[in-house]
């Protein structure tokens, strides 16, 4: 989704989510925000679940050159954790509108939570260097997915789950080396 029709839908969906909420928010009150008909926003997002991931993909976007740069592995994984959480905490209506949206069936989302699960084992895969065992890998990813969901549930803050995630990195990097 890179044309300016497209731009604008996004922009305004990023907007509308702010000001009324996943529950509220309707394909036809984006469109109309943008100022276009519903059919063309149809067009660009069939599904609010299509419209949360895109964002959600743009979110991740944003700070995807920031790498690490701690001395040791577990300090840059934890930043990694850290930062995202911070950053989720940062922007609670999207953070709760995506969590369903990526564990629905949503065929329209099939792509982009393709793309959004390998930006979280890139970001990964770059804090533990080149030598990163896949093992550790997976259950890092695993560890931050299953995070994302609680914290989704509403089991814990987004604050909350960079806290605790911090502790958990500790406990799988300090398994990976025995």
């Amino acid at each position: 989704m890179s044309s300016p029709t497209a731009e604008r839908l996004l922009e305004a969906g990023r907007e509308e989510l702010r000001a009324v909420g996943a529950q509220t928010l309707t394909i036809r009150t984006v469109a109309q925000r943008a100022g276009l008909s519903p059919a063309t926003a149809y067009t660009y997002l069939a599904s609010k679940n299509r419209l949360y991931a895109e964002l959600f993909w743009r979110f991740l976007l944003e700070d995807a050159d920031a790498e690490p740069a701690d001395a040791d592995a577990v300090s840059r994984v934890q930043s990694v954790t850290r930062r995202l959480g911070e950053r989720l905490a940062g922007a609670p209506e999207l953070a709760a509108a995506v969590t369903p949206a990526l564990l629905g069936a949503d065929p329209e989302v099939d792509e982009l939570r393709l793309r959004i699960g390998a930006e979280l084992l890139r970001r990964f895969r770059v804090a533990l260097g080149d030598d990163a065992e896949p093992d550790v890998l997976e259950t890092l990813a695993l560890a931050f997915s299953g995070a994302l969901l609680q914290a989704g549930m509403g089991l814990m803050t987004y604050a909350e789950m960079a806290d605790r995630l911090d502790a958990v990195v500790a406990v799988v990097m300090r398994g990976a080396a025995a």
